[in-house]
């Protein structure tokens, strides 16, 4: 089952809705597990989850890593043989870091590294969002407050999110990882979320 943009542009965002609801609530789900277990509870099995409620209807490749080459404007990820390994090396990276980053840092990783490796063929945005979140509250310790959450604030102003990928990225050529960017980003996102509090 299958429905593409081109062909059906109503339906096609009316599941992109839906999708990103159920998403949520998934995510709410794993974010409570993430408080209870700590570093431990993220694994390629949640990651293959979200992305797949991202994409339900609109992929036939959700919830599994890419086997072919992708392309995103003028960033080349890396070859597909490569996405295991990489997403080994992401999920290590966040267990061993969980106690030595703050909860701005290790999202904005989250988020940077995800959209850096893209490893799904469709909803890789909308994975790396609920990740980031995921990050931000179960290192935060709690499901975190404020009427609009931090993944529709990236989704609703895409300029400073897309600056800050591509700062992070342009460090990470050069052989280093710099967190700063995504860290203030992430930082004003979240500050922004908690103003928005009921």
């Amino acid at each position: 089952m299958l429905v593409t943009e081109k062909q059906y542009p109503d339906l096609y965002n009316a599941l992109l809705e839906k999708n990103l609801i159920r998403q949520y609530d998934l995510l709410t789900n794993f974010i409570e597990i993430g408080i209870e277990q700590g570093p431990q509870a993220i694994d390629k099995y949640m990651l293959w989850a979200l992305n797949h409620t991202a994409v339900a209807g609109i992929s036939q490749f959700g919830g599994r890593f890419r086997e072919e080459p992708i392309y995103v404007g003028n960033h080349i990820p890396p070859h597909f043989e490569d996405v295991p390994d990489l997403m080994d090396r992401f999920i290590s990276f966040i267990h061993e870091n969980w106690d030595n980053l703050t909860p701005p840092q290790l999202a904005g990783y989250g988020l940077w590294r995800l959209n850096w490796i893209h490893p799904f063929v469709e909803g890789n945005g909308r994975t790396a969002r609920a990740v980031c979140y995921y990050l931000l509250c179960a290192r935060s310790g709690s499901l975190l407050p404020g009427r609009k959450i931090v993944p529709e604030r990236i989704r609703e102003n895409r300029d400073p999110y897309i600056t800050a990928l591509r700062e992070t990225d342009r460090i990470w050529a050069n052989g280093n990882l710099e967190l700063s960017y995504m860290e203030a980003y992430m930082a004003g996102l979240l500050l922004d979320q908690l103003r928005d509090e009921d």
